[in-house]
């Protein structure tokens, strides 16, 4: 899998082949040819392989969709809305087009 966006907290994962481990937080954004990837399977793997946090952001429906693996939480926020970053207090991202 090769993610979008890619957050590794932990340089020591990092080596010339690419990230070793799973990455932080991952943000994927979906295009009409990739929606069941990014919603489905890659949600399962990336869950399964220790992701922390993974945004789905969805351009046609303008929505940012976060699953907090930690909490084993899910939220949608629409376009325009501050979206809280799970893996850092105090910290949010605005996303629009």
């Amino acid at each position: 899998m090769e993610p979008d966006i890619s957050v590794i907290c932990d340089k020591n994962k990092i080596t010339d082949k690419g990230c070793q481990g799973a990455p932080d937080w991952i943000i994927e954004i979906v295009s009409p040819s990739s929606k069941q990837m990014d919603y489905y399977k890659k949600l399962f793997q990336y869950r399964t392989a220790g992701v922390r946090e993974y945004w789905v952001v969805d351009p046609d429906r303008e929505i940012v969709t976060v699953y907090n693996f930690g909490q084993d939480s899910m939220e949608e926020y629409p376009f325009g809305a501050e979206v809280p970053v799970g893996i850092y207090d105090g910290f949010s991202i605005c996303v629009s087009l």
